[in-house]
């Protein structure tokens, strides 16, 4: 199997990694969780007295009953949404949802460790307290590493993937909190602290890893009919649950309820102008499915930000038709202009997807935020929306805008910078990562049960669509 690698010695340091990191990983974190993590108050047994002594009468008004259903939302995104998105590569579908599967599992428990140290760590015990948040900031952190995933689909090994992980958590973990904490920037749905930072992280990795001999796999970079619905079921759960994403830690009440019916609208309104572009780029008229599987979702992204603002629904369905319109156009136009002119290879379009759009989000939320006004928010209502409290109780919505406009530019800085030293770090020739004419096959890291007959049978067929690096519409010859 050497073949399959990049060399023979890449093959043999693989085998040797990746018998032992997930072990001594988990035996790890074991150990930390062991030290570290504790149940907090409203997941401890000591709840009942948690309740006689604040005067709580029901174990309703137990935080488990607000969130948990968002949770449970937010991961089936994680794990059924974004690793069913990746399978539209007709060899490469075990690779997008095994794979997928890993990196949320693995990612998650150094999340609440991370998150834990610079969140929560109770300073009198050194302890890290989780409830149920805990678990919806643990999934919010990895899917900042599915996103850079995407762009390096089919490209890097199972190990390369965890390291990626590893650093990537760990520079969320900072940029969140300088972002949320330091610069008290309002960020519910993730526009910049997930998308805009999983995005452009996962594109300079790829920029750094780039292949100048890709196109010796170019058989493989295309999709099938039956790959591209499995693609499309990525995409309705991730579409259905996204008000769920965008609310899920909001505060309880008008803003997370103001959320979920933001996010909503826009989503729908993406959805229209998508299928207006999509159609307007084909001479024949016809759909692309590369953009309904990806741009619908735009709007979720770019909402993210503002979705607990009173943005107004009409205002959240501009935002929505906007996005439709630049996410499809970066298919069809920017994508390939990043591939032929600045050598990023970007497998799943991230850049259109999530980067490009949280940066829109961004800008709204700090525009957004900068023109509220007493006389529309009220004053108690400005004060819950923004938590000017503490430290910030006088900060004015004009201050407010320009750190939301801050928090953006750090999160592209960490994400750009963090990228190209992990990228670095992933050059090295340890990783066993796939030789150029064996990228996006499941057959190099999986046992795959393909009859001979019927891979003859599939290697005769013309694919219905092809895609180079899943953007580029080719017609077929029939």
């Amino acid at each position: 199997t050497t073949d399959l690698f990049k060399n023979e010695k890449n093959s043999t340091n693989y085998i040797l990694t990746k018998h032992t990191f997930c072990f001594v990983w988990q035996i790890a974190m074991i150990i930390l969780f062991g030290v570290f993590i504790r149940y907090d108050e409203e997941s401890d047994t000591h709840w009942v007295e948690t309740k006689a002594h604040d005067n709580i009468t029901s174990d309703i008004e137990n935080d488990f009953y607000f969130r948990y259903p968002s949770f449970q939302d937010v991961h089936v995104m994680i794990f059924v949404g974004f690793g069913f998105l990746m399978t539209f590569l007709k060899r490469y579908s075990f690779g997008a949802v095994g794979f997928n599967f890993l990196v949320a599992s693995f990612g998650l428990q150094w999340a609440l460790l991370m998150q834990g140290w610079f969140h929560s760590l109770d300073p009198q015990t050194g302890k890290i307290f989780i409830g149920v948040e805990s678990l919806i900031n643990a999934d919010f952190c990895v899917a900042g590493c599915l996103i850079a995933y995407g762009a390096v689909l089919g490209k890097v090994s199972p190990v390369q993937l965890l390291v990626m992980t590893l650093f990537g958590v760990t520079l969320f973990a900072v940029e969140e909190y300088i972002i949320l904490n330091l610069l008290h920037a309002r960020d519910a749905g993730g526009s910049m602290v997930i998308h805009t930072f999983g995005g452009y992280y996962g594109l300079t990795i790829s920029w750094v890893l780039y292949r100048p001999n890709l196109n010796q796999s170019k058989r493989m970079q295309g999709s099938v009919y039956h790959s591209d619905i499995f693609a499309m079921i990525g995409t309705l759960f991730l579409w259905m649950f996204w008000p769920s994403f965008n609310s899920a830690i909001t505060d309880h009440g008008d803003g997370q309820h103001r959320a979920a019916i933001n996010t909503y609208l826009c989503l729908a309104s993406t959805v229209l102008t998508t299928v207006a572009i999509s159609s307007l780029s084909q001479k024949t008229g016809k759909l692309d499915m590369v953009h309904i599987q990806n741009s619908t979702l735009a709007g979720g992204v770019a909402l993210g930000t503002a979705a607990e603002f009173m943005i107004s629904p009409y205002g959240a369905l501009i935002v929505g038709f906007f996005c439709g319109i630049i996410s499809t156009m970066g298919y069809i136009f920017i994508s390939p202009f990043l591939e032929k002119t600045l050598k990023i290879q970007d497998t799943c379009g991230i850049h259109n997807l999530h980067a490009m759009p949280g940066v829109i989000g961004g800008i709204v939320g700090a525009i957004t935020a900068a023109a509220a006004s007493e006389s529309v928010y009220g004053k108690q209502g400005l004060i819950n929306t923004f938590d000017f409290t503490g430290d910030f109780k006088d900060r004015t919505v004009l201050t407010q805008g320009g750190y939301q406009a801050a928090g953006m530019c750090v999160s592209i800085v960490f994400g750009v910078v963090g990228g190209a030293i992990v990228g670095s770090i992933l050059r090295l020739p340890i990783w066993g990562d796939p030789a150029d004419e064996n990228c996006f096959d499941d057959e190099v890291y999986w046992e795959v049960s393909l009859p001979d007959e019927e891979e003859e049978h599939q290697e005769s067929i013309p694919p219905i669509l092809e895609y180079n690096n899943h953007m580029i519409h080719k017609q077929q010859d029939l």
